[in-house]
C-alpha cells in the first residue's frame, strides 16, 4: 500500500517506554574492569543500548500482554497448552510438539536422545549451544558452510546455505549409520545472520533421504529467512511469508526453536518432530528436568504469549521493517568504512573485527577487544563471535575461530532509527582510533561456553 514511499516506518505505535542506562566513561571504565571485561557480566542498567542479544530482548505487543491475562495455570493439560500446540501445528505440519523453557532446552533433549560417542552431527554452521549440547553426548559437531560464507565481503543472496559437495562426501566417508542428524540453521547466525535457499533446503532434504538420514531445521529466525527467499528466490515474491515458512517446514521431520527470537516472547521455545518413538523419549527426558510436557518450564501465560508471537511474526509489515533496519545499520557502518559481513544479515549486523583490528592476533582477541572499546566508548554492548566463543586449545596449542565477528543484533520492536544512528556514529569515533585498541588475554574460563563466564583482562 505504501511502496511508494521511501521511507521504512515502524508498523506499530509505542504505548509503554523504559528508561536507558546513562553513563560517564569514567563509570563505564570502572564497570567493564569488575566485569572482567566480559559484556556478558555488565548489569544491564549499565547499558545504554543493547545488542548483546535478539534474544529475548523484543517488545511484545498489546495482544501478546492480552495473552499474558488468558493464560491457563494449570499444571497438566492447560487450555494454554492446546493453543500453543495448535498455532505450531498449523505453521510447521509436525504432528508431536514439546514446549520447553527455551531452544538450549529442546537442544539438550534431542540430542540426549539421537547423539553418543561416535555420532556425528552436521549442519550449515552450529550456534554455540547447539555445539555445546550436541559435543556433551559424546558426539562430534561439524560445520558445512559453502565457501563464499567465508567471504564476508562478498554479497550473495543466499550465504547461508550448505555445501552439498561436501555434506555428501562427508556422509560417502563416516557412512550414513554414523551421522545423527542434519540440522539446517535458519539463518545462520554464526556466519552473519545469513539466509537458506528453499533450493538448498530442498537439495539437502534429498540426499539425507537417500541415506536415510533425519534433517530438523533450528529455526529460531524461520520467519526472517521465508521473507529472504520470497524476496531474492525466484518464484516465491506472490507467496506469503508463511507460505513459504510451511514449505520450509515440509522438507524436514522435525525441529527445535528458540522462541526467544521469532515468536517475539521473552522466554521460551519448543521441540516438534513427526518421528512418535522419539516423542515418546522426548517427553521422559522432558518430565526430568523441563516439567510435565504440557507447560515444559513455561507458564501458561508464556505459552500463550508465543501462540500470538508465531502469527504476528509472519506479517509482511513487520518483516519488511525488520529487515530494512538491519539493512539500514549496514549501510551507516559501511559508509563509515567499517568492514561488515556482507550483506547485512536478518536479525543483526557482524563487523569484521578481524580486518577492522588488524593489528591485534586471534589470539589476543580482536572481537572481544571491539565489544570492550565499544563499551568504553558508547556504553553500546555487543557480542563477540570468533575465537573467543570458539577457538580452542589442543594440546597446549591455541586454535583460531575461522571469524573474528562482532555482532550487533536488535531486538525485535524496541529501538528507533536515532538509536541505529547513535551506534553508527560510535562507530565512526571507534573506526578513526582503532589503531590504539588492544587486544585481551584470558585469565580464568571454563572448558564450556568459556564466552559466558571467562574472565579477562588487557594486555599491556
Amino acid at each position: 500500500m505504501y511502496s511508494k514511499y521511501k521511507t521504512i516506518i515502524e508498523p506499530f505505535k509505542i504505548k509503554s517506554v523504559e528508561p536507558l542506562g546513562f553513563t560517564t566513561p569514567e563509570e563505564r571504565k570502572e564497570v567493564l574492569r569488575k566485569a572482567d571485561y566480559n559484556l556478558f557480566k555488565i548489569p544491564a542498567d549499565k547499558v545504554l543500548i543493547d545488542l548483546l542479544t535478539d534474544s529475548g530482548t523484543g517488545a511484545m505487543s498489546g495482544e501478546q500482554w492480552a495473552c499474558i491475562m488468558r493464560g491457563d495455570e494449570s499444571y497438566a493439560g492447560a487450555r494454554s497448552f492446546f493453543t500453543f500446540e495448535s498455532a505450531i501445528k498449523d505453521l510447521t505440519g509436525y504432528k508431536e510438539v514439546m514446549p520447553t523453557h527455551q531452544g538450549r532446552a529442546a537442544e539438550r533433549i534431542l540430542f540426549s536422545i539421537v547423539g553418543g560417542e561416535g555420532k556425528v552431527f552436521l549442519s550449515n554452521s552450529h550456534f554455540d549451544t547447539t555445539r555445546a549440547n550436541i559435543e556433551a553426548t559424546g558426539a562430534t559437531a561439524i560445520d558445512l558452510p559453502i565457501q563464499e560464507a567465508l567471504d564476508f565481503e562478498k554479497s550473495l543472496d543466499f550465504k547461508g546455505d550448505m555445501d552439498l559437495v561436501a555434506l555428501q562426501k562427508i556422509i560417502e566417508e563416516k557412512g550414513p549409520a554414523s551421522i545423527a542428524m542434519v540440522i539446517i540453521t535458519v539463518t545462520n547466525n554464526s556466519l552473519g545472520g545469513q539466509p537458506v535457499s528453499m533450493k538448498n533446503i530442498s537439495e539437502v532434504s534429498k540426499i539425507c533421504k537417500k541415506h536415510n538420514i533425519p534433517i530438523f531445521l533450528d529455526a529460531a529466525r524461520f520467519a526472517e529467512n521465508a521473507y529472504f527467499i520470497k524476496l531474492r528466490e525466484k518464484g516465491y515474491s506472490n507467496k506469503t511469508p508463511k507460505e513459504i515458512a510451511k514449505e520450509m517446514f515440509s522438507y524436514a521431520e522435525g525441529c527445535l526453536m528458540s522462541a526467544k527470537k521469532d515468536a517475539i516472547v521473552n522466554i521460551g521455545g519448543f521441540l516438534a518432530m513427526n518421528n512418535s518413538t522419539w516423542a515418546k523419549r522426548a517427553r521422559e527426558v522432558e518430565i526430568l528436568g523441563e516439567g510435565f510436557p504440557t507447560y515444559g518450564g513455561l507458564a501458561g501465560r508464556d505459552l500463550e504469549a508465543i501462540a500470538q508471537g508465531l502469527t504476528e511474526v509472519l506479517e509482511e509489515e513487520y518483516l519488511n521493517y525488520r529487515i530494512m533496519s538491519v539493512a539500514y545499520l549496514g549501510s551507516g557502518l559501511r559508509k563509515q568504512g567499517v568492514p561488515i559481513v556482507e550483506p547485512p544479515g536478518g536479525h543483526a549486523v557482524y563487523v569484521n573485527a578481524k580486518k577492522l583490528l588488524s593489528h591485534i592476533p586471534p589470539e589476543k582477541f580482536p572481537g572481544q577487544a571491539l565489544v570492550c572499546e565499544l563499551y568504553l566508548e558508547a556504553g553500546i554492548r555487543a557480542c563477540e563471535i570468533g575465537s573467543l566463543m570458539f577457538g580452542k586449545t589442543n594440546n597446549g596449542k591455541f586454535e583460531p575461530a575461522p571469524m573474528e565477528l562482532v555482532r550487533l543484533a536488535i531486538p525485535r520492536r524496541v529501538y528507533t532509527q536515532s538509536h541505529i544512528d547513535f551506534v553508527v556514529e560510535a562507530f565512526e569515533n571507534l573506526a578513526k582510533k582503532k589503531n590504539t585498541i588492544q587486544g585481551l588475554k584470558i585469565v580464568e574460563s571454563s572448558p564450556v561456553l568459556a564466552h559466558f563466564t571467562a574472565r579477562l583482562a588487557p594486555v599491556r
